[in-house]
Formats: C-alpha cells, structure tokens, sequence
C-alpha cells in the first residue's frame, strides 16, 4: 500500500494510475481516493492518475490534534504529494472539500507571482463553496462543530445514514443506487477521529471565497469552475470564482448534485478532458476584456 509522508510528518496514502502528464484528484468530506475510481479508469489511458487519501481519511494517518488540520494544510498536502513523487507539475483536481484545497492551491502556487514557478498545469473546481457565502457561513461553522460532535459520540454508521443522504446527494441515490450504496459504504467506514477534526480544524474554519476574491484573481493557472444545479450552497460561489478570475469558466450541470464525478461520470469526464485538451494546446487564454458583463452584484458582491 504506497504512502508518502509530508512535511510535517503524516503519512498520507496514494493510489497511481497510468503514465504520462500527471494528474492529482483531492476528494471530498464524504469521500476518499476510492471516489475518484470512475476519473482513475478513464484519465489513466492517457495521464499518470494520482489519488490521495486526505489526512484523517485512513490508511493515511489520522493526527489526533485538531490544530493539524487547517485549509492551509490542505493545500500544502497536495504540494507534498507532488514534491514527494517527483512531480514539478500537474493538473489539479478537487471536488468540494478538495475543491477548496485545489482554488488555495492555485492562490499559492499558481498566481501571476509564481511565474515560471507554477506548480499547476490547471485547476479543476468542483462542488465548491459550502459554508462560503456571507449569509451562510456562520450557521454552516455551528453546523460543522455539530458534526463533528456527533461524530465522536454516534459514529460514522450514524453519519452515513443522515448526512450521507442530504439534500445534494440523494441525486447520486437516483441516478445510481450500485454508487450511492458503495459511497454509503465507503463513508461509514472512515474514522470517527479523523472526519471529526477534518470538520473542526479545516472545515469550521476556512475563510470564506468572499473574503479572496483578489487572491482569486490572480491566479494565472487556467481553470474549469464545475458545480451541479441542485447544489445550491455552490452555485453563487462557482459564479463568484468565474466572475474574479479571468483565467476561469463555469460549466453547470443540469439536474445534478454535489458528487459530480460520481453522478455523471461520462459528463465530467468529457468537460474534464476537453478543458485539458484546451490547456495542453495552449488554447486556454484569459477571458477577452470585452467579453464580461458587470454582475449587479460584483465579483464580491453580497445579495
């Protein structure tokens, strides 16, 4: 079983797909590496897949202290798995926990002052923006150190069973119930320690997107914003984010939920590869300056 170790000392575990240009998926809250299988199978007859488990999210190591997961850790987590296996380079894939990770990701080592230095061929953002509008994020703070208590004190049986099967996920449950069972499956056996101090030290206190929009538009990484239309907590978020960053578009897909990947794999798959298509080719510029029309609200805007 490969693991690497970061540097501040967690092991984290990997799985490896394929060869080629390399390609790093950060999953969810709710998921693991075994989430991105449908994106494995497919991206590695072309590209070197890379997959990790976050910390907490075992066979990587759970750290016991809640001050050892942060959104800062996070994104440098993904910085050590490419330093780890020799990777100057990749594109970068999250979906909602993993997309905020993948966005700060871009922020630091993808900005216009990164230059050369850039360690981002390109940014995949999905699902993102739980918890980030103004409106919403202190009730999704309470909501998360609630979780986390109910956690230690119930289990993640219990958790799979409630929060597994919300208002953004029951869409997979239609559409698929073979992957909605092996995600519920996959999700009660995660470690009650390990989600909790994820929701404690990263989730609860992330800032908020509102609160970077400056940061966001400086990223000079190309970037693809993908949310569902009936993940309502990410759809003003993914606008925000296309809006800031010039090097960004937003694709919206009908009748889906907060596990796109999972939900409609062939469609993400395609919008996925396309987008690296562009990329490659070098046929993924800024957005023409005459192309925006001013949002009533801004690009930090409040409603």
């Amino acid at each position: 079983m490969p693991t690497l170790t970061t540097d501040d000392g967690v092991k984290l575990h990997y799985e490896e797909a394929g060869s080629g240009t390399p390609i790093v998926f950060a999953h969810e809250f709710a998921g693991d590496a075994r989430s991105w299988e449908p994106q494995l199978r497919h991206f590695a007859r072309r590209y070197r897949c890379i997959a990790f488990n976050a910390r907490g999210y075992p066979p990587s190591d759970v750290p016991e202290d809640p001050e050892r997961y942060s959104q800062e850790r996070a994104r440098e987590d993904i910085r050590c798995v490419l330093d780890a296996l020799g990777i100057a380079r990749a594109h970068v894939v999250g979906l909602s926990m993993g997309a905020f990770a993948t966005l700060h990701f871009g922020m630091q080592y993808a900005s216009q002052d990164a230059g050369a230095r850039s360690r981002a061929l390109s940014l995949v953002v999905a699902g993102c923006g739980y918890g980030a509008h103004p409106a919403q994020r202190a009730q999704f703070q309470q909501e998360a150190r609630g979780l986390a208590k109910a956690m230690l004190a119930d289990g993640m049986a219990k958790l799979a069973a409630t929060y597994g099967h919300g208002p953004a996920r029951v869409q997979l449950e239609a559409k698929n119930p073979r992957q909605f069972a092996d995600f519920i499956a996959h999700l009660a056996e995660h470690s009650a320690l390990g989600s909790a101090n994820t929701m404690l030290g990263y989730q609860a206190r992330r800032p908020s997107l509102y609160d970077l929009v400056d940061r966001m538009a400086r990223i000079a990484a190309p970037t693809l914003v993908v949310a569902g239309d009936e993940d309502e907590p990410s759809l003003e978020a993914s606008l925000l984010m296309k809006r800031a960053n010039p090097m960004a578009a937003l694709a919206v897909l009908p009748r889906s939920g907060h596990v796109l990947n999972m939900e409609e794999p062939a469609v993400f798959n395609r919008l996925v590869e396309d987008f690296f298509h562009q990329v490659e080719a070098g046929r993924w510029t800024p957005r023409d300056a005459r192309a925006p029309v001013p949002s009533v609200y801004g690009p930090g805007g409040r409603p």
